[in-house]
């Protein structure tokens, strides 16, 4: 049940879904994978939203070059480990709720343990070895994995739902090389604020997700565009054919020429 406190905090958003879903959203444990660029907005606006569980997993320290876009962290909070300053930013944001911090690197050998029974998984980092382990892992697990990454001034994000949507791997084949790239810090807000938007229609019921869709920004034109995606029945990850070499399905050839890190 809502406090009185929550119900006046809450105030504005419960005239949009009312006491149930606000109840909802505090009885939502949502995991967070990085404490980054886009971790930093998605765990903001999940905070104050009132979601009642946030587990952020990061294994990095706050580095000065991190501070044009990692909201969550100040220029006090350079050297200090990223899921410390996290867990203190988000817990002022909203006393009221649960933040669980995880100072390790996400790897095969702990992911599962680590996202537990988690509502679902958020994506906010900046490799693809990793972001398939996710992905991997959402499908074990049934539950959503909201997907998002950023370059420059572009950036996209989808929602994969297990059984139901391609997944990342259906969408994105091969990984990029890995690189150092440029960003501003707008971006990763832009989309960040999309993925928490997208958590959120999640747990409410409410809306049409990012299901089957891949937005992509474009910062430099102000435009944003969305790709249809469908699941390939060779995926690796989530077909039939597992370990197929067969082409991809039509809508994720399209997205091959638009990968981000």
């Amino acid at each position: 049940m809502l406090s009185e406190r929550e119900r006046e905090r809450y105030k504005r958003q419960i005239m949009l879904f009312g006491d149930e879903g606000q109840e909802r959203l505090k009885k939502a444990h949502i995991f967070i994978a990085g404490a980054g660029g886009l971790g930093s907005p998605v765990a903001i606006y999940l905070a104050v939203a009132g979601v009642g569980t946030l587990t952020v997993v990061d294994n990095d320290v706050v580095d000065q070059t991190n501070l044009n876009r990692q909201i969550l962290h100040y220029d006090r909070d350079i050297g200090k480990k990223k899921v410390e300053s996290a867990a203190e930013k988000l817990q002022a944001y909203n006393p009221d709720i649960a933040v669980r911090v995880i100072d390790t690197t996400i790897d095969e050998s702990n992911a599962g343990q680590l996202i537990g029974h988690a509502d679902g998984i958020i994506d906010a980092m900046d490799n693809y070895p990793t972001r398939y382990l996710l992905n991997d892992i959402a499908l074990e697990k049934r539950i959503p994995l909201f997907h998002g990454a950023i370059r420059g001034f572009y950036g996209q994000a989808t929602t994969i739902l297990p059984g139901k949507t391609a997944c990342l791997r259906c969408i994105f084949p091969c990984a990029p090389p890995q690189e150092v790239f440029p960003v501003v810090g707008a971006t990763p807000g832009v989309i960040g604020t999309i993925q928490a938007t997208e958590v959120l229609k999640y747990l409410l019921g409410t809306g049409d997700l990012l299901a089957n869709r891949l937005l992509i920004w474009d910062g430099m034109v102000m435009h944003a565009e969305e790709i249809f995606v469908e699941r390939n029945p060779a995926c690796p990850s989530c077909g039939a054919g597992c370990g197929s070499e067969s082409e991809p399905a039509s809508g994720s050839k399209r997205t091959q020429q638009r990968k981000k890190e």
